[in-house]
């Protein structure tokens, strides 16, 4: 279960990953994040940033339009 969860639907790129940076930010290391999202680009850039940032794509799931990962912090 994740501790926070981040409705990225209808955002745009880089806006899915500008409010998961801000949403990581308020977090502690070691918890989720849930994220859904809309963008086309949005598994590709959070596999990026999820890489750079040191934290772990844990899921990820699409269902027709609605792009879901959990997110484990570093």
């Amino acid at each position: 279960m994740a501790n926070f969860q981040l409705n990225c639907e209808g955002m745009n790129c880089p806006m899915p990953i500008v409010e998961l940076t801000k949403a990581a930010r308020s977090l502690e290391p070691g918890n989720k994040i849930e994220v859904t999202a809309t963008d086309l680009a949005f598994k590709l850039d959070l596999e990026s940033w999820a890489k750079r940032m040191g934290h772990t794509v844990e899921s990820f799931d699409a269902e027709n339009e609605i792009q879901r990962a959990v997110i484990i912090l570093k």
